[in-house]
């Protein structure tokens, strides 16, 4: 890195850590203190009903605080990644940043303590009595050998889980790549001689980790900076070391590398020369972990075996052993089950469950275009692989349970499994009713933009999952070529079907049945044969209109509105629809809302927006909620004269004769929509009650800037646009969407056309 960019990094990390605020984490409260009464439960009196239950049930500490999804990440600052001693105050941007983690990848809450001593008996002792405030400990950057008579001291005397991660984490994530590289190269593990550069935390962790998952303590060998550790260097080995010394009057490490399978250095720059690596094994697996310049650089260890596999700690490369893959996740599995202590058995189930992860297709592409495909570029999942929680997690806690350190055993691991999904995926909860109907229903899903990879990467889980059948519009080689790159394990003819653009024996019939719909609208048959030849759209609502597809997703290319008008030409309007129309969903912190109409008319009259909004209503039954309209408007209840409030107006009063039961008013402004207590003051007897869900908006211009707006503000998912109207279901994609974007609409698409 030069030394204008490295300048640039340090500025950018001092801008982000002082602003808008300083450091990374926040207190927020999960109860309201909104009024007296919320007060009273919250504080005195109410809260001492708590006390007294877990007075008599300290269990129930579990039941009524957040003791349970809280865990201490502690540090005295003497061994901070790359930067050594510094102390315990300058680790606390570190300490932080493992908590943001924690609460980033897992749903786990923690707070960061930083105690400014470095006596380990004394350090014992101040964090033994913090027991009860949390439900587990991760000691962090504390040097060895320190370090190991802190763990064991603490795991002994609490009965909370208590893991050094700089030790356990790093063997975790590493006994999975030597469990995957031995299983791509046909090397029993029990088997493998292993040579180790480093003997601090990580090195001895990653040793015992490797000798809980089938590695021979014997074919172990292990140098620390004095060199190779053996049985005749008593009086500079401590006990955690010597357990790996061997019989042997060589001193160093280079003398017994010969025939070694593994490498693993956690120690320093360069340690691991060409000259080494040309004596080992067929195939060597090099863990080079030393950060930020690893024992040797990827690029030279294959110039110098091209056989070889390697992992490194940096994340610019592949195989990134990064502690993020396991830490979270081990924790969540150990809380959720009241885990006692972290285990080797809850550890040997994480490293198994991160190594088989590896052997499944992802959802998203990875970093470095390296595809995620098994193999020796890929031996470990990407750290920021969204379904690493759900594997790991239900492991450890199937291995606490099985190795009787859980106090509060998971009794239905399927609804603890869809529990960690709805976390992973935000629309999970909401999309839970669509899903599931989706799976019964058994309906085809043309997709228009069949060749695009998070179609594919769509395709794949929907099959997976049950949700329907997936009918891909492409070229069927180009489809092929491209689940062959992603590492997709489904195929054409066996899981899906293909309709080929440029040759498939229903074109004649597709142009025919187009020109039918359209010759009076200016297109002529050579015109039609070259639309159904080259526009996926108008393929796929073909393919609908026809019969041979319940639904049609689209948009991936292309403007909306174009889109829109091919399938309003093709499969036409829903007998009691006058127009199509856009619902997007926003999942936010505050609660689910519906929009409309987003993305197709400009500027609707009144009659089109009561169309829209009970269109709207029958969509919000779909998904399990009753709509709570609000027409919405500059002018609240006729505060203020003009087109758009008379127009909100008079949508109140068609809906009032039209839908009687439906609970809606206006016209209204936007907070008194959102807020009962506002509204109330204008009109204290409306049917609205609560918050609004169903928010309708008098054009596209509002509707649409108030979509995009409220999603970048407050990190909103947004799942749509919705098509309403439509003869048979059809959607248009945002360009924009993901892969588990696109499943969602293949759910709501197919539970509408199930009826």
């Amino acid at each position: 890195m030069s030394d204008d960019k490295a300048q640039s990094l340090k500025d950018a990390a001092l801008h982000f850590h002082e602003f808008p605020r300083p450091g990374k984490l926040e207190v927020v409260a999960t109860k309201p203190l909104a009024n007296t009464r919320d007060l009273s439960l919250a504080y005195s009196p109410g809260v001492a009903t708590p006390c007294e239950e877990i007075a008599a049930n300290p269990l129930d500490v579990y039941r009524y605080t957040s003791k349970g999804n809280l865990v201490a990440v502690i540090s005295n600052g003497t061994a901070v990644l790359g930067l050594g001693n510094i102390g315990a105050l300058a680790s606390k941007p570190v300490m932080e940043g493992k908590s943001v983690l924690f609460k980033k990848f897992a749903g786990i809450d923690s707070i960061d303590i930083e105690v400014n001593e470095q006596d380990p008996k004394r350090f014992i002792e101040i964090v033994a009595p913090l027991e009860p405030t949390f439900g587990g400990i991760n000691l962090e950057d504390i040097k060895a050998p320190e370090c190991f008579e802190i763990e064991e001291t603490l795991r002994e005397r609490m009965n909370i889980p208590v893991f050094h991660d700089d030790q356990h984490g790093t063997a975790i994530i590493v006994a999975a790549a030597v469990l995957n590289a031995m299983r791509l190269v046909g090397k029993d593990i029990g088997k493998v001689k292993i040579c180790t550069s480093g003997a601090g935390a990580a090195a001895i962790a990653c040793m015992n980790m490797l000798i809980a998952v089938g590695a021979k303590r014997e074919n172990i060998w292990i140098a620390d900076s004095k060199g190779l550790v053996t049985k005749k260097r008593d009086n500079s080995v401590d006990r955690w070391r010597g357990a790996f010394a061997q019989d042997t009057d060589k001193t160093e490490l280079s003398e017994v590398m010969a025939g070694a399978d593994i490498y693993v250095g956690l120690s320093k720059a360069g340690a691991l020369k060409p000259e080494m690596m040309k004596e080992m094994a067929p195939n060597p697996l090099i863990l080079a972990l030393s950060n930020p310049i690893p024992e040797i650089m990827p690029e030279l260890a294959r110039e110098t075996r091209p056989d070889a596999m390697v992992c490194t700690g940096r994340s610019d490369y592949p195989n990134q052993v990064n502690n993020v893959l396991c830490f979270p996740f081990l924790f969540r599995g150990a809380l959720d089950c009241g885990a006692t202590i972290i285990n080797e058995e809850m550890k040997a189930a994480a490293a198994r469950a991160i190594a088989q992860l590896a052997h499944e297709p992802g959802l998203e592409a990875t970093a470095h275009g390296v595809p995620a495909i098994f193999g020796p570029d890929y031996l470990i999942p990407n750290p920021f692989d969204q379904r690493l929680i759900l594997r790991i997690a239900p492991a450890v806690a199937k291995a606490a349970m099985d190795s009787g350190v859980a106090q509060r055993p998971i009794a239905d691991f399927d609804a603890y499994r869809d529990q960690l999904r709805r976390f992973v995926f935000r629309s999970g909860l909401v999309m839970k009713p669509m899903i599931e109907r989706a799976q019964s229903a058994g309906k085809k899903i043309a997709f228009a933009d069949g060749e695009d990879e998070r179609v594919l990467r769509a395709a794949q889980v929907m099959l997976e999952d049950g949700i329907g059948k997936p009918l891909l519009i492409g070229r069927p080689s180009v489809i092929d070529s491209r689940l062959e790159r992603f590492g997709l394990t489904i195929r054409q003819g066996k899981d899906f079907e293909v309709i080929n653009p440029e040759d498939d024996p229903r074109y004649r019939d597709y142009v025919a049945l187009f020109h039918s719909l359209v010759g009076r609208k200016g297109v002529t048959p050579d015109t039609a044969r070259t639309i159904v030849r080259t526009n996926t759209t108008v393929i796929g609502a073909l393919a609908v209109r026809r019969g041979e597809a319940d639904a049609l997703i689209c948009g991936l290319q292309g403007r909306y509105i174009k889109h829109a008008r091919d399938i309003h030409s093709i499969i036409g309007l829903a007998p009691n629809a006058s127009q199509l129309s856009a619902l997007s969903m926003l999942l936010l912190n505050r609660g689910v809302f519906f929009l409309a109409d987003t993305y197709v008319n400009i500027d609707p009259t009144a009659e089109e927006l009561v169309a829209i909004t009970l269109q709207a209503r029958d969509h919000l039954k779909r998904f399990n909620i009753d709509a709570k309209a609000a027409l919405l408007s500059y002018s609240n209840f006729g505060s203020r004269e003009g087109a758009t409030s008379e127009k909100m107006r008079q949508v109140y009063e068609a809906l009032q004769a039209v839908a009687p039961d439906l609970m809606v008013d206006g016209e209204m402004q936007g907070d008194l929509a959102l807020n009962e207590g506002l509204r109330e003051r204008y009109i204290p007897d409306s049917v609205l009650k609560g918050e609004a869900n169903l928010l309708i908006f008098p054009n596209l211009e509002a509707a649409n800037l108030s979509m995009t707006l409220l999603k970048e503000l407050n990190n909103g998912l947004h799942i749509g646009p919705i098509l309403m109207g439509t003869r048979q279901p059809a959607h248009i994609l945002a360009p924009t969407v993901t892969s588990r974007g696109i499943v969602n609409m293949a759910a709501i698409a197919a539970t509408e056309a199930a009826g």
